[in-house]
């Protein structure tokens, strides 16, 4: 084994990952958690509630591919394993009511080309990860114990360790400390004692709160999936513009769903919960139908109610001894499904810096890896909260809806041109995030220069009103358009 000690904070799905990458290139890793074993069923995550659902995307599956386990079999058996407990989902499902006072469904797919995003459960993933790292000879494991202080430049850091009748103290000696603890960051707090950190935090004026839709009491046994009381293959949206009400899958057919709101509505509904019920029924139509009122209530009731943080620091390191990732680095809100991948990518990068250069040379991988993930970081950050409004208000928008059809059409029928949607190039590419907007940025200009344009806005709101209306007649009609569209982006 190698002399060089890798000391992980954090046993969530990134630290796991980065432990595991350490452990399989053959260093000695602790894995340091300030809750107990996370595959215990009674420790209490640390936002005090159980939120279960993640979006698994391409970045995060290229990062578990990559893990480099002792064999090809055993590669496989993780990520086969992960995948097996995942429902894949194509795309959203956007939920309202129509003027006639009837509930409508209307799906949006992401990629044009069929692929999907996976649900998965974070304990089950998080589990599997943490089996992996057990069964192996050069990892330890200490859970109750919380980073109190740290020296950087002795790599020496302070534990408290919870597991006894009083907490006691312990020194830890590393090559390299790892920081995946979350949004709040022990080991950030500490690190920005020894270099001078850029640091921004915001919230935004919105909470969140979870309730969930049970499954079907009664369903066919032979078609597992007739449990699901709405479509296990989409995010489900009840946009409400200003704010909104989703529904992911999970495996046992029940879904988890999430009220996103600003602090005023959740200040009018905390002030009599009992009006929770008929605030759905005006926003979201069809939610009571799917959840009684009383279990609103009740989850209203028992549920925090919990701020969303965005969090960027730069740099992402202090000399050869400290890195973040996760989290850690750059928290963001979830609308882009994105902070676990984000996360886990932080880690196949890391490494691909560290593997270039030995251990006693780090310090010039720490500043190659800084420089270039800090930009793709900062604008991960900026899509989530992009995203937001995309979610609750511009999915309902027949601008955003022509655009996103003119872009999935040209990457269908004129694939020569790389044009492709931004939410592709996130969720279905491992191509830089930073790359992502400029790229957009692009395409979005030469849509406006030569469709937009051309036709002029009067014909393009006709255009938009009439694919929402006739989608199919307008995909016949739009491929005559492709000739013009693609000479002029070529010239």
């Amino acid at each position: 084994m190698s002399s060089t000690k890798v000391v992980v904070v954090g046993a969530g799905p990134v630290g796991s990952l980065a432990a595991l990458y350490a452990a399989q290139r053959g260093f000695d890793v602790e894995i340091y958690e300030l809750r107990n074993d996370l595959r215990d069923p009674t420790t209490v995550p640390l936002n005090f509630t159980k939120s279960i659902n993640l979006a698994l995307s391409v970045r995060g599956i290229t990062a578990m591919q990559q893990a480099e386990p002792n064999s090809a079999e055993g590669e496989r058996k993780l990520l086969d394993h992960v995948l097996a407990a995942t429902i894949p989902m194509r795309g959203r499902m956007i939920h309202g009511k129509k003027v006639t006072g009837e509930l409508y469904e209307e799906g949006q797919d992401y990629d044009v080309h069929g692929r999907t995003i996976f649900a998965v459960d974070r304990g089950g993933l998080n589990k599997r990860l943490l089996d992996v790292l057990e069964s192996m000879p050069n990892v330890k494991f200490f859970f109750n114990h919380k980073l109190t202080g740290a020296d950087f430049r002795k790599r020496k850091a302070w534990f408290e360790q919870r597991t006894g009748s009083a907490p006691q103290e312990i020194e830890v000696d590393f090559d390299l400390m790892v920081g995946a603890d979350g949004a709040h960051s022990s080991v950030r707090y500490q690190m920005m004692k020894f270099t001078r950190v850029d640091y921004e935090q915001s919230y935004i004026d919105t909470l969140w709160c979870e309730f969930q839709i049970q499954a079907k009491a009664q369903y066919d046994l032979a078609q597992p999936m007739s449990r699901f009381r709405i479509s296990p293959n989409h995010l489900h949206i009840w946009p409400g513009k200003e704010f909104m009400y989703i529904a992911i899958p999970s495996e046992d057919g029940t879904f988890t769903c999430t009220l996103f709101a600003p602090g005023d509505k959740y200040a009018y509904l905390e002030s009599n919960p009992a009006n929770v019920p008929s605030f759905f029924d005006h926003y979201f139509p069809g939610v009571t139908d799917l959840i009684p009122a009383e279990e609103l209530i009740a989850s209203f009731n028992r549920n925090p109610h919990l701020p969303l943080i965005s969090i960027k620091c730069k740099p992402h390191h202090y000399s050869s001894s400290v890195v973040l990732l996760g989290d850690a680095a750059h928290a963001m809100v979830p609308f882009y499904g994105q902070g676990m991948n984000a996360g886990l990518e932080d880690v196949r990068t890391l490494f691909t810096f560290l593997d270039r250069f030995p251990a006693s040379e780090w310090g010039h991988a720490l500043d190659e890896y800084t420089a270039y993930r800090v930009p793709d970081a900062h604008s991960i950050n900026d899509l989530a909260l992009q995203n937001y409004t995309e979610m609750r208000a511009s999915v309902l928008s027949p601008t955003y809806r022509l655009r996103k059809f003119l872009e999935e059409s040209l990457s269908k029928y004129v694939p020569s041109l790389g044009w492709q949607t931004k939410y592709s190039r996130v969720s279905f590419s491992n191509e830089r995030y930073s790359e992502v907007i400029a790229r957009s940025e692009y395409q979005g200009k030469i849509l406006m220069r030569t469709f937009f344009g051309a036709i002029g806005v009067p014909t393009l709101v006709a255009a938009a009103w009439a694919w929402v209306r006739y989608r199919r007649t307008a995909e016949t009609g739009v491929k005559a358009l492709y000739g013009f569209v693609a000479g002029a982006i070529r010239r």
